[in-house]
């Protein structure tokens, strides 16, 4: 069951009872009485504000013993459901796990569910933290309850519910498939609450659901229960995006929209260096223009939301540098957000929560400059930043105490962070592999934090003006709910091992069948299913209206197509071997020859000044640069210096003559153009161009288009007076066929492709002894205890004692290889490594990669689906190495040259790693998983452990 939801909230409980007859009030009181009854009214009673419809929906049908997926704005209180599982779980003497993708979310809800319900009855597990995990009530993130699923861990007995908060998560390309392990594999008893920001395709996912949890009901809410207004900063002038159409429509505000059209009419400041002429008059608009419009700077811009009343806000800049810029900029400009009396609520509360420091580590991690920061009100938020800093940031910005934060996109991502006022610099950010716009659902997202419910009456989003802003494409990613949900779900090596082991091989290859991913496809399929029956019914029709009396038409119509494909290619091979002999007469010219341009835009007579490059490769600015062949630089008799193209020389040329250049000749000087022109006219005016023979057609001396015509003369359809008409509906039946064909090739491609995918994977591992048919062997019963990226890799370097012998400091750098991940991919230097040892056993692990890497090839398992073991990153181990060797924060950041809550998270995916090392090694090498522990020992301190469990 769908239910959408759109009406503010209110109730009609107001409604006069004196209208009622005395049976309909009895049968009111009655009903109210029933209520009273429920677990959901005992559960109101725990808030100061009323539910809204979506809320109260969601929450009846929970209590009614049935799935959810709510589906609702940032900021709408769809967790007020993932709570009432809570409750219900708490009243039935139940558990209740509370998942999310982030542990700062998790860190976040286990602070909300304890003060609610008591420290006592609330756990946390995150990867790095456990925290009371008998708990009735367990926040985790995603992955731990992946894990203990897989695990079949004593603690899923007596679950009850299970809240997937972000399950919108699931798109996410690398982490993704862990939502869709989870909601295949809880255990048929466990009601599942799915909380989801707005998307497109709800009903589709709540259909999925509905197929594998059973009766789950969809909840679609798009209320915003805090109204947006959107805004353009330009200039001085704060523009509404949108101003209000007949019959509330919402229509491009026309003033912002003559903004646009005048600035695209305005020369820009480059054209105007490059000697453009301007009127006295446009020299005028534009001086009126520029003193009105222009992209406000940071400070100026939070003075700007200050002076109208719409702090706090949030600045999203895709980039971790230009956030701390901000800041700075905003400290040197003199900005001060916070009173005095602030100013000592922030220094209390950061001494507070930064007592653990050592204070020889606060200098390093730019305590004196984040703290001044604070003091004024203004920080910067994004994952470069030490975890514990970060989570005083979000704690002052709830408060009130800071009022301007710049954040990177992470911010967006469920912390719970809201503000008046959102503001954008700009629509454009880089995905990693170029800039590009960000989408309606990026949008969505990012502008959701604005409006604090409860707090604020409507919520700002300002985007700032910039040179060739288009205010209708602003509008459509404002006006645009579209963010569908498309499956990331892939095999790995470990979820085959552990499917196998618990269900076979057959009932794996079945339950990957019902993932969320094979849902869309087959989906998709339905409709190409419809296409291929349609064009066969059309290809019977055309198959009827080309038969002939004479004889099989269709064997007529195959001989002229072999006719007409055959004179095809040796046409084609024709213009291939003149273009060749263009080219090498084209690498023949020198400077100084005069040629005849045979075509193109400069056909005519010209004078070569360079003769370009021949075919191959050379050296350019950009590394080596593949030519096709020559572009010569000519210069025409019309006085134009072009570098000509192959497709101008369609025939070979020959020198119609040589001319000197003189050494004082300069393309750019029109005198000069002009003069050497003229010599060229006088010179080679008179001649006449060469005029080149036709060559007879290679189809005439063809073989085997003279064996094809035959055959075509000496068929009986030849004779036929319809013969054309028939041709034409052949003609249409081969074109169908060839559609419907590839249309059956898409069908075949997208049918049961996660299961291939797990075939080709089972094979690999059965090649490499960790499967034999249903029974997992040793070798998969560790891969089974080994989750990532390179969970493969990692069981081989166990397998063959890669890490045997390493001391604790070694098998630290080794581990981090196995996680890490440089964000500059193409960074071509070579890592600093530490020696000795654990420089052999890293360069081993690369050699071992190589050989798994030509396996997944020859059983086709490609890293472009998603599927396959990276290359291992080696650029975390010297940091690794340094830190786990007892060396100080200074030292290790400043030769790792990054970031405090880079190298602190990156630490923390080492110490997961060396964990599942030390869980999986052999039994028989207790030397190393005791070493993997001294690691973790090693690793967790200083920094790293005070942190909190970020």
């Amino acid at each position: 069951m769908i239910v959408l939801l759109s009406a503010t909230p209110g109730t009609l409980e107001s409604t006069m009872t004196e209208d009622l007859s005395p049976a309909e009030r009895y049968a009111a009181a009655r009903q109210r009485a029933a209520e009273q009854a429920t677990a959901l009214a005992s559960f109101r009673e725990m808030y100061d504000f009323g539910l809204d419809p979506f809320q109260i929906e969601a929450c009846q049908a929970l209590e009614a013993g049935k799935g959810v997926l709510v589906a609702a704005p940032t900021g709408s209180g769809k967790t007020i459901v993932g709570e009432f599982a809570v409750h219900l779980a708490l009243k039935q003497g139940k558990k209740c796990f509370y998942t999310t993708p982030i542990k700062a979310l998790s860190n976040q809800k286990y602070s909300d569910l304890s003060r609610r319900y008591g420290a006592a009855k609330v756990g946390l597990l995150t990867g790095d933290n456990s925290v009371n995990s008998d708990a009735p009530i367990v926040v985790m993130t995603t992955e731990v309850l992946r894990n203990m699923l897989y695990a079949g861990s004593q603690t899923l007995l007596g679950l009850g519910y299970v809240v997937m908060d972000e399950v919108h998560y699931l798109s996410d390309r690398f982490r993704g498939a862990v939502w869709e392990e989870v909601i295949i594999h809880l255990p048929a008893s466990v009601t599942l609450v799915s909380l989801s920001a707005t998307v497109s395709n709800a009903e589709e996912f709540g259909d999925w659901l509905d197929t594998v949890r059973g009766d789950t009901e969809v909840i679609v809410s798009e209320h915003r229960p805090v109204p947006l207004f959107q805004h353009v900063l330009a200039g001085r002038r704060m523009y509404d995006l949108f101003e209000e159409g007949e019959g509330h429509k919402k229509a491009v505000n026309p003033d912002l929209a003559r903004l646009a059209r005048t600035e695209a009419t305005r020369p820009s400041y480059t054209d105007r260096r490059r000697g453009r002429a301007m009127r006295e008059a446009d020299r005028e608009r534009e001086r009126r223009q520029r003193a009105r419009v222009w992209t406000p700077g940071r400070p100026e811009v939070i003075e700007r939301l200050d002076s109208e009343g719409l702090l706090p806000a949030i600045t999203f800049i895709f980039s971790r540098a230009a956030c701390q810029a901000a800041v700075e900029q905003c400290l040197y400009a003199g900005l001060r957000l916070n009173n005095e009396e602030e100013r000592e609520q922030v220094r209390a509360l950061v001494e507070e929560r930064t007592a653990s420091i050592p204070p020889e580590d606060l200098h390093v991690l730019g305590y004196y400059e984040w703290l001044e920061g604070l003091e004024r009100g203004i920080a910067a938020h994004h994952a470069g930043m030490l975890p514990t800093f970060k989570e005083v940031v979000e704690e002052l910005f709830v408060r009130g105490l800071v009022k301007a934060v710049f954040a990177t996109e992470t911010l967006a991502l469920g912390i719970n962070m809201p503000a008046r006022s959102v503001v954008l610099e700009k629509l454009v950010k880089w995905n990693g592999e170029q800039h590009a716009d960000i989408t309606p659902g990026e949008y969505t997202q990012l502008t959701g934090r604005a409006g604090r419910r409860g707090i604020d009456i409507e919520g700002h989003a300002v985007v700032l003006w910039q040179r060739g802003m288009n205010p209708e494409h602003l509008a459509g990613l404002a006006g645009t709910r579209t963010y569908p949900l498309r499956s990331s779900f892939k095999p790995s090596y470990n979820m085959a091992v552990n499917l196998v082991e618990q269900f076979g091989r057959h009932r794996s290859r079945e339950l990957l069948e019902t993932s969320f991913a094979q849902f869309q496809a087959d989906k998709s399929v339905v409709g190409i299913s419809r296409q291929v029956q349609r064009n066969e019914e059309g290809l019977a029709g055309y198959q009827e209206s080309m038969t002939c009396h004479l004889g099989d038409f269709e064997e007529y119509a195959r001989l002229r197509r072999e006719l007409k494909d055959r004179e095809t290619e040796l046409a084609r091979q024709g213009a291939v071997e003149r273009r060749a002999e263009a080219a090498v007469a084209l690498e023949k010219l020198k400077p100084g020859d005069v040629i005849h341009v045979p075509t193109g835009k400069y056909a005519g007579l010209a004078l070569v000044l360079d003769p370009g490059l021949p075919a191959g490769r050379s050296i350019g600015h950009r590394g080596f640069e593949q030519h096709d062949g020559p572009r010569p630089l000519v210069l025409t008799v019309e006085r134009q210096v072009k570098r000509l193209a192959s497709m101008d020389f369609p025939v070979p040329v020959e020198p119609l003559e040589r001319m000197r250049i003189p050494k004082s000749f300069n393309p750019r000087s029109p005198q000069s153009r002009r003069d050497l022109a003229s010599a060229l006219r006088s010179k080679a005016g008179h001649i006449p161009p060469e005029r080149h023979r036709k060559r007879r057609a290679a189809a005439a001396d063809d073989r085997e288009i003279a064996r094809l015509r035959t055959a075509l003369r000496a068929h009986p359809c030849h004779g036929c007076n319809d013969r054309e008409d028939h041709a034409r509906w052949a003609e249409r039946y081969h074109r169908l066929l060839r559609d419907t064909s590839q249309l059956e090739r898409r069908i075949e491609g997208r049918t049961n492709t996660i299961a291939r995918t797990f075939d080709r994977i089972v094979a690999l591992l059965t090649e490499m002894d960790y499967l034999r048919g249903d029974e997992v062997t040793e070798h998969g019963k560790r891969l089974a205890r080994l989750y990532g990226e390179l969970d493969l890799l990692a069981s081989e370097c166990l397998r063959e004692g890669v890490w045997e012998g390493l001391a604790p400091a070694e098998l630290a750098a080794c581990a981090s290889a196995l996680v890490y991940e440089s964000r500059m991919a193409d960074d071509a230097m070579a890592p600093k490594l530490p020696s000795g040892r654990a420089k052999a056993a890293l360069a081993e692990m690369v050699r071992i990669w190589g050989r798994l890497d030509g396996l997944e090839e020859e059983f086709r398992i490609t890293q472009t689906e998603g599927v396959g073991q990276r290359e291992p990153d080696l650029g975390f181990a010297w940091a690794a190495y340094m830190w786990a060797s007892g060396k100080g924060l200074d030292e290790v950041l400043r030769e790792a040259e990054m970031p405090a809550g880079d190298f602190v998270r990156w630490c923390k995916q080492v110490i997961d790693v060396l964990g599942q090392i030390a869980a999986a090694a052999p039994a028989e090498s207790s030397t190393l998983a005791r070493n993997a522990r001294k690691a973790v020992d090693g690793l967790l301190r200083g920094v790293v452990a005070y942190s909190s469990v970020g």
